[in-house]
């Protein structure tokens, strides 16, 4: 730290109790000075001869016939004062960055100009500080918060603008040319030393980190480091990043870490005007230089100081463009009254909303530049399928509250677009949370959630659980039953024609819809030549299976569950074609054979048909019928209609 010592002669300044000092002499003081709740017994002479205020304030207590002076509005206080009467005197004083500000505000006050004396006080202090002061880093910095408690004097004076001027400029000096010390907690590593104060740079090996100003410039209140940061962003050296990494320097050495705090009365105010500072501060790069992971937290404390929309819709439009780089933990922003569940779902959604306006807006550009229109390499961007996880991940966060409505959950699922969301796994994981936690949910809105996922989406091991599922609805099962078979004969088949694809579930949907398609195509001709032979109904009006090689191999994995309903219904097939399974069943005492067709059908509606002479189950796009009209089977008829029934109209 600089310093500067004025005057030669010894202190003779006498401290009489708590609220007198006065000045060793041979001579009886002649002017008391009241500065505060101090008492000043000083002499006339002296004072007069540096100050002209003293001069006229002397003048004007003596037309008064008053031996006291008081000053009520003093600046820097008694301490000030103090400082400039023993420079009249010729008394030692020191001056540091700590009191030249003050002593320069009270030089002023007292006029103690060069015009009633060569080499007065106020030049001595100018000189101080043009020549030490604003050329050190920490003592500008001080200087710069002590002139904070003197305003508006210090403003007038020019002092704050020197003192900003001087370390916004500082901050731009190349690394390498920085000889001053500097405080550098942050990273301990070989290449970012740590610089205390009066460290010197032993070795020019010892190397600057960029950002080396960061921490010191915290240590101002919010005011002035808006002014401070205001004035490096307008010399226009300093890339977003670095502005970036100081508001978050800033930002965690004074927002809080609680919750409570960040609501609570007392400092509600000050977060707020904070959170505000630091939105307007942010780079103009729309974000880029400043994490996905900090604007959040600057949105959570908006939203928690109570901060007005323009502000928030700002973080908001910044975060979706870096939505990408979240985390789930990121988004869990507590919800305030008068909402009732635990996390602000619709800020999240909003988010997500802007996100997908500018991919889409991306996406336009994109194909607006290639000749093809191709938009097929949307599946290998990357932050789109970030997004995704990170959405799904979310929905499994807040499936767990018991408060989150239904359309909540299906509009923020709905919210990011199908090429995110290659795998279902994850909202399937969603869905299932959400129906544990939310037993009674009717079957119409269970079914309305199952929506959502593509159960050809899945992979093999989703797809074992989904089809053990109880929470889930039956037509869910018997889909899910349906896709997984026609994935494990499209793996066989694959197998045994050469060298294709080992792993359905590694193409993309288009590749994969071709391939299901092709191996079905290639079932139909082997599965209708299968027979499945049975020796009648059995006990709860289940189809009897035996000896049947291809059933087996593709059901054999399959938990009890989905082996009933298999049981009872064999489906293989979409689209147009059809498969034929026969078999032999027995009506009432009779023993002839039945034959029951399993088509897939596009856009058959369910009907009422209650069996007529030639019986058809219609439901969804699966047909049943009864080839043999006149002698049809009650009982299998009445078994695939219980099945349908059960989760389907």
């Amino acid at each position: 730290m600089k310093f500067m010592k004025l005057g030669s002669k010894p202190d003779t300044f006498q401290v009489d109790g708590k609220c007198i000092r006065h000045v060793t002499s041979d001579l009886e003081t002649d002017v008391i000075v009241k500065v505060g709740e101090l008492q000043f017994y000083l002499h006339k002479f002296p004072l007069l001869s540096k100050s002209n205020r003293m001069q006229k304030l002397v003048l004007k207590a003596n037309e008064e016939n008053c031996d006291e002076i008081s000053m009520v509005d003093f600046p820097g206080g008694a301490s000030a004062f103090e400082i400039c009467a023993k420079f009249c005197y010729g008394i030692t004083v020191t001056l540091n960055a700590y009191n030249v500000v003050a002593a320069r505000c009270a030089a002023e006050y007292l006029e103690m100009t060069e015009d009633i004396d060569r080499g007065n006080l106020i030049f001595k202090i100018e000189v101080f500080l043009n020549s030490s002061v604003f050329h050190s880093w920490k003592d500008s910095i001080i200087v710069l918060k002590t002139a904070k408690t003197l305003l508006p004097w210090s403003e007038n004076l020019k002092i704050v603008g020197r003192c900003i001027d001087t370390i916004a400029s500082k901050t731009s000096v190349d690394p390498a040319n920085i000889t001053w010390s500097y405080t550098y907690n942050r990273k301990l590593s070989v290449q970012d030393k740590i610089v205390n104060d009066g460290m010197k740079f032993r070795e020019k090996i010892e190397s600057v980190p960029k950002d080396w100003w960061v921490e010191d410039i915290c240590e101002l209140e919010i005011d002035l480091y808006k002014r401070v940061m205001t004035a490096v962003k307008s010399k226009g050296r300093m890339d977003g990043a670095m502005i970036g990494e100081a508001l978050k320097t800033y930002a965690v050495r004074w927002l809080p870490d609680s919750v409570e705090a960040l609501v609570s009365d007392v400092h509600s105010r000050r977060n707020k005007l904070l959170v505000e500072t630091i939105a307007f501060l942010l780079p103009s790069d729309n974000g880029v230089g400043c994490s996905c992971s900090f604007l959040l937290k600057l949105l959570r404390v908006a939203i928690l100081a109570g901060m007005d929309d323009s502000a928030k819709d700002s973080l908001v439009k910044r975060i979706s463009l870096k939505l990408h780089e979240a985390s789930v933990k990121d988004l869990l922003i507590p919800a305030r009254s008068p909402q009732t569940t635990l996390y602000d779902v619709g800020m999240v959604q909003s988010i997500v909303n802007q996100y997908m306006i500018h991919e889409k807006h991306s996406q336009d550009v994109e194909i607006g530049k290639n000749e093809l229109g191709r938009t097929g390499f949307l599946l290998g961007h990357g932050s789109l399928l970030c997004v995704g996880k990170l959405v799904d991940g979310y929905l499994q966060e807040i499936a767990q509250d018991p408060n989150l409505s239904l359309a909540s959950f299906i509009d923020l699922s709905q919210a990011i677009s199908e090429l995110a969301r290659p795998v279902h796994d994850a909202l399937y994981k969603a869905i299932d949370i959400y129906l544990k936690e939310h037993p009674n949910l009717t079957k119409a809105e269970r079914k309305k959630i199952c929506g959502l996922m593509d159960v050809k989406k899945l992979t093999m091991d989703a797809s074992m659980h989904a089809a053990q599922n109880d929470r889930l609805p039956l037509r869910v099962v018997v889909q899910v039953l349906f896709f997984e078979q026609v994935r494990v004969a499209a793996g066989a088949q694959s197998c045994n024609s050469g060298p294709r694809s080992t792993s359905v579930s590694k193409m993309n949907p288009d590749e994969w819809e071709k391939a299901a398609t092709e191996d079905r195509n290639s079932l139909k001709e082997k599965m209708s030549k299968v027979k499945i032979n049975g020796d009648g109904v059995r006990n709860k009006g289940k189809l009897a299976k035996k000896n049947s090689k291809n059933s087996k191999s593709g059901m054999q994995l399959l938990p009890s569950r989905s082996r009933r309903i298999f049981d009872k219904l064999w489906v293989v097939g979409s689209g147009k074609g059809h498969v034929e399974n026969r078999s032999s069943e027995t009506s009432g005492s009779s023993q002839s054979p039945t034959s029951v067709v399993v088509r897939a059908v596009e856009d058959v509606k369910p009907t009422e048909n209650l069996y007529p002479a030639f019986a058809r189950v219609n439901c969804g796009k699966y047909a049943v019928s009864d080839a043999h009209a006149s002698r049809h089977n009650p009982a299998i008829v009445s078994q695939l209609q219980e099945i349908f029934d059960a989760d389907w109209n």
